[in-house]
């Protein structure tokens, strides 16, 4: 008989296995990894091309082009596009990034053949009709006055910027300007020059003839190569920012300073301190600055690791009178990650919270597509995962202690507040 008074025994697991990808390299070059798995009739598709805001001569080209990819073809409108692949119940997912650009399509197995024709057709073919650029633009300009007028947004841009410079691709904020000049033929031509795959991830429900038609779908794909572009980046002085927003009762604050790349050999330290300082709900930061002393429903500490730099943003929004107050208590903080060792009960659940959220990430081939698709963008080993939760098991509070040392020195955070 089941004993209900006696709670079960904990296991603490700390294996991470991904669905093995099965790889095919077509004859044009294009390397497609199909992820099979799961049980429902579903399967994604999803194409990376090397068309960032890195890749850019123009700011907003990329944005721009890729927002406009299911705009229109040479034989079929921006509307025709949206009805085919609402009858076929598919959707197109697309994501304009710092470093690449995303295409997805979500379709039904039964469906894949027409769906994945009009797919292809809309990355290579998308023509980027001028009534659709005017009222995408339109539309990005509205966003953007709505935005600068919040204090979180031009916080975030004016760190970044900091910590960049204005005419780096990860410093640079689109502004009125840069759209405003855009013009149809510009878009055209990045798009040309750019949307080149580069990797195909499939994943879902996968079968013989699936396959099959994908690759020789893709086999005609245009292929394109790693930008090798180099931006210099060109800090701002290090000196406090504070823009005073009038009629505004809430003040953004940020705090950020340069960090490492994923390929570091400190990265999962640092990542794993970052987790201890503002990475979750019990975190440092979230105990001082929520709990105890209320100045903000919520902060946090943010590593963001790019292909090409990363960067750590620690951000919250309080009253504007705690501006000064919860600014140093933030210092505070970072200052006794140099100056103390963690506790073993606060290493321990910290410990306990990261690998399980990991864990619990992949719980569709989907999700187990993104995490290969971020090994093989970012170059890392195919057991990173594996590797990076067996430091984290293993790492001591006196090696955390000299990683926060190493690289969270409390004089290097340039600081900014609008509000």
């Amino acid at each position: 008989m089941l004993d209900r008074k006696t709670p079960p025994p904990f296991n603490s697991s700390t294996s991470f296995h991904l669905l093995e990808p099965s790889v095919k390299t077509l004859a044009n070059g294009l390397t497609l990894q199909f992820i099979s798995g799961g049980e429902q009739e579903v399967v994604r598709v999803e194409i990376i091309f090397n068309a960032g805001r890195w890749t850019e001569e123009l700011w907003g080209t990329s944005h721009f082009s890729a927002g406009l990819l299911n705009k229109g073809t040479v034989n079929k409108s921006s509307f025709e596009i949206a009805q085919i692949f609402d009858q076929y119940g598919a959707h197109v997912e697309v994501s304009p990034g710092l470093d690449v650009v995303s295409v997805s399509i979500y379709s039904l197995v039964k469906n894949i053949q027409p769906v994945l024709q009009l797919f292809y057709e809309i990355v290579t073919g998308a023509i980027f009709p001028e009534k659709e650029l005017r009222q995408s633009k339109s539309i990005f300009l509205q966003n953007l006055k709505v935005n600068q007028e919040k204090t979180s947004f031009v916080a975030s841009s004016i760190i970044r910027k900091n910590l960049f410079g204005d005419n780096h691709p990860y410093g640079k904020e689109l502004e009125e300007a840069d759209v405003t000049k855009l013009e149809r033929e510009s878009l055209v031509n990045f798009y040309n020059q750019n949307f080149k795959g580069t990797h195909v991830f499939v994943s879902g429900k996968i079968s013989e003839s699936t396959r099959k038609l994908l690759e020789d779908t893709f086999s005609l794909l245009p292929v394109g190569k790693s930008d090798l572009r180099n931006h210099k980046s060109t800090e701002v002085s290090a000196e406090p920012v504070y823009i005073e927003k009038e009629g505004s009762s809430q003040t953004s604050i940020r705090l950020g300073k340069k960090s490492i790349m994923r390929s570091h050999t400190d990265y999962a330290d640092v990542l794993f301190l970052n987790h201890i300082l503002g990475g979750y709900f019990g975190s440092r930061l979230m105990k001082n600055i929520r709990e105890e002393k209320g100045l903000s429903y919520g902060i946090y500490s943010a590593l963001h690791a790019l292909q090409h730099d990363s960067y750590i943003v620690i951000g919250a929004d309080v009253n504007k009178e705690n501006r000064v107050l919860a600014t140093q208590e933030i210092r505070n903080e970072v200052k006794r990650l140099n100056a103390e060792e963690v506790g073993q009960h606060e290493l321990t659940t910290a410990r306990l919270h990261f690998i399980g959220s990991l864990q619990s990430e992949i719980t569709t081939p989907f999700a187990h597509a993104d995490k290969l698709k971020n090994i093989t963008l970012n170059k890392l080993d195919k057991d990173y995962y594996q590797n990076l939760i067996h430091r984290i098991n293993t790492i001591t509070a006196s090696e955390l202690l000299l990683t926060a040392q190493k690289y969270y020195s409390e004089e290097s955070l340039s600081e900014v507040a609008v509000g």
